[in-house]
């Protein structure tokens, strides 16, 4: 039933029960579609039985300010000398288990290990959030139905393989495991590393890690190739040219005067530079590996911080934090978002948040503007918009 049930599931696209509106209703729809997909009925009956909506969900899904906070501010909050060290602590522990990630996956341990340190500190903080319940609020609210409907029509898959319990608890977004990963890429992803032919990522570490690997490497990681190195940049550079739009060859970089902090920047790949803070604070160069990161977590001040993590794990120095510009205050920062966007830029949501979207735009304006355009937002720039 297993396999058939894999098959039903990942060839039957979800038919969108209508979100909001009576709930009764939306779990009734929801029900259909289960069992559209392959799930027995008795199954989804049961499933589906006395779910509930978690208001608590709701108010964490609406509250996620600590992604506001500076790339400075954010890693020094999750970075300190003591997961750095159980961090490496882990990897020669479970070496044998970060061996098969790297040769049968092509991950690198470093990245496995920030994700699995970040995510729920090695395990020990995975969340208390009851997983279906989270997923059903968050498949029945209307501001991301399209991304957490397929997921509880994965969560009741697998509790049609026996694979998925009604208590099952996690994070508020419906992430189980050591890992925090989804129902969907459980289901599509997850590796029975320890061979007892069951996935638990909450108890495994064999299958949390490697379930890990094989995710990264299902979006797309390039084996044996680096994500990010710290950099150093001339004092006239063209900062134009910096952020994630502008992409060249390493070899391109290092004739504009690119330098490595250390060692030696990573010849033949394509890559772009990071400022995170600005031409004042740290540096970094990002090659396609960074990117896939994206897939894991949407935040850019989170990736970036893991990204940055991976590489002290696997022996770099600590940043140049430099002196970078005060950040805006929220108020300022929206105030910003609402001028780009009457200008004509695309950032998205107006929610203070320093994304990908509002990069760009404070890039554009600032070369319009005569400004160093490093895409970090200044009260210089807010003052001339």
């Amino acid at each position: 039933m297993r396999v058939a049930l894999l098959s039903l599931f990942l060839a039957s696209p979800a038919l969108s029960a209508p979100c909001g509106g009576d709930f009764g209703d939306f779990l009734a729809a929801m029900q259909a579609e289960a069992v559209a997909t392959g799930v027995p009925a008795d199954k989804a009956e049961a499933f589906f039985a006395g779910a509930a909506i978690d208001k608590g969900v709701l108010k964490a899904d609406k509250a996620q300010g600590v992604f506001r906070k500076t790339f400075l501010d954010f890693s020094q909050s999750l970075i300190s000398k003591g997961r750095l060290t159980t961090a490496r602590d882990k990897s020669q522990a479970l070496n044998d288990i970060f061996t098969r990630a790297e040769s049968e996956y092509g991950i690198s341990r470093g990245i496995l290990l920030a994700f699995w340190a970040f995510e729920t500190d090695f395990g020990q903080v995975q969340g208390d959030f009851n997983t279906r319940n989270a997923l059903i609020t968050l498949a029945h609210d209307c501001r991301r139905p399209e991304l957490f409907q397929p997921q509880v029509l994965a969560a009741a898959t697998l509790f049609a393989m026996d694979d998925f319990s009604l208590d099952t608890k996690g994070a508020w977004a419906g992430e189980i495991g050591m890992v925090q990963m989804l129902p969907k890429d459980i289901l599509e992803r997850g590796v029975d590393g320890d061979g007892d032919g069951l996935i638990l990522l909450k108890t495994s570490e064999a299958d949390a890690i490697l379930s890990g690997a094989r995710m990264l490497q299902s979006h797309g990681w390039r084996p044996n190739e680096p994500w990010l190195a710290e950099i150093a940049l001339p004092q006239d550079f063209d900062w134009s040219q910096t952020g994630l739009e502008t992409e060249k060859p390493t070899e391109d970089w290092t004739a504009l005067g690119v330098t490595p902090r250390a060692g030696s920047l990573a010849p033949g790949l394509p890559a772009s530079i990071l400022l995170p803070q600005g031409r004042k604070g740290p540096a970094f160069l990002i090659y396609p590996n960074y990117r896939v990161l994206f897939e894991w977590n949407k935040s850019f001040v989170y990736v970036t911080t893991a990204a940055y993590f991976a590489t002290r794990i696997e022996g770099a120095e600590p940043y140049n934090a430099g002196n970078p510009d005060p950040a805006l205050e929220l108020d300022e920062m929206k105030a910003l978002q609402e001028k780009l966007t009457a200008l004509g830029h695309d950032v998205g949501k107006i929610d203070g948040i320093l994304g990908a979207g509002t990069r760009a735009a404070v890039q554009k304006e600032q070369v319009r503007l005569g400004l160093p355009a490093d895409g970090w937002p200044t009260r210089d720039l807010l003052d001339a918009l």
